[in-house]
């Protein structure tokens, strides 16, 4: 009775578990989105950079990543809350100046205190001190990434408006004197596309950059104006924090940024941030300077 109940209780519990869905890589980039009580607003990036801390993908991750991708922690990948994906991207560790290229393949972290969720094998080529806080800068690279979205099957094109097939001909000129050849006006071509197949994703090389280290000191950064008064109005909401005021110019163009810090660690920066958000100035993030 004992095996026979081991076994029923085995086909049970083969009978729960489904297969994975299959792999299905697409482009994204999506509505906005909320995650952490921030709203988030995807958008096309081929180039830039930003720093912030970088944390580690935990275990129970789905089986696709948000592009459709299996997902590897093995794999050199990671998460971003607005990049188009997928983006190939070099991410540096700040505190010890090793770099790795990596594909942005997936949506997160789901908290405005991080920048990027990165896999186990990431973490690890990029000897990260902990899993969770580590001081990272993210450079997107423009040829790379474009040629990543351009293989997706659903890619965005180009829209180029061609002239309709038959509306231009091209014929001899009769002798003079002599009647004009009538010429038959021909059927447009029927053309027929083939359907793009789905190339396998190619996994990038394991390729350690050894760079300069610098672990910069940690601020937060609130909005940029153009007009000093709406920075001011933005500053006094949050001065008891040490809210500060910083104004460049570009040319003729001049911005000022809100920003506080530098703050003396991770522990301070999240608790910052924390009050920073529940002021109602939910674009703050961590940054590294």
């Amino acid at each position: 009775m004992r095996l026979a109940f081991a076994l029923a209780l085995a086909v049970m519990a083969a009978s729960c578990q489904r297969p994975p869905p299959p792999a299905n890589p697409h482009y994204v980039l999506g509505a906005p989105y909320q995650a952490g009580g921030v709203w988030y607003y995807p958008r096309d990036s081929y180039e830039g950079h930003e720093t912030g801390l970088a944390t580690v993908y935990p275990v129970g991750h789905p089986a696709l990543t948000a592009d459709g991708e299996a997902f590897d922690q093995t794999a050199l990948t990671a998460a971003h809350q607005t990049l188009q994906l997928p983006a190939v991207a070099r991410l540096t560790n700040l505190e010890n100046g090793l770099q790795v290229l990596l594909r942005v393949n997936d949506r997160g972290p789901a908290t405005p205190h991080r920048l990027v969720e990165v896999t186990r094998r990431t973490a690890t080529l990029l000897q990260f001190a902990n899993d969770d806080a580590v001081r990272v800068r993210l450079d997107v690279l423009p040829a790379e990434s474009h040629a990543a979205v351009d293989a997706m099957p659903d890619a965005p094109k180009l829209e180029l408006a061609a002239a309709p097939v038959g509306d231009v001909q091209q014929s001899d000129l009769a002798p003079p004197g002599s009647a004009a050849p009538v010429i038959p006006n021909p059927a447009p071509e029927q053309r027929r596309e083939a359907a793009p197949a789905t190339a396998p994703i190619a996994r990038l090389p394991e390729s350690v950059l050894q760079g300069p280290s610098d672990s910069g000191q940690l601020f937060i950064r609130l909005s940029t104006f153009q007009t000093y008064a709406y920075a001011n109005i933005q500053r006094a909401r949050v001065a008891e924090l040490g809210a500060e005021i910083v104004s460049t110019r570009n040319g003729r163009t001049q911005t000022h940024r809100v920003v506080i810090g530098p703050l003396a660690s991770v522990q301070q920066a999240d608790m910052v941030l924390d009050q920073v958000l529940r002021s109602g100035v939910t674009d703050a993030r961590i940054v590294v300077e």
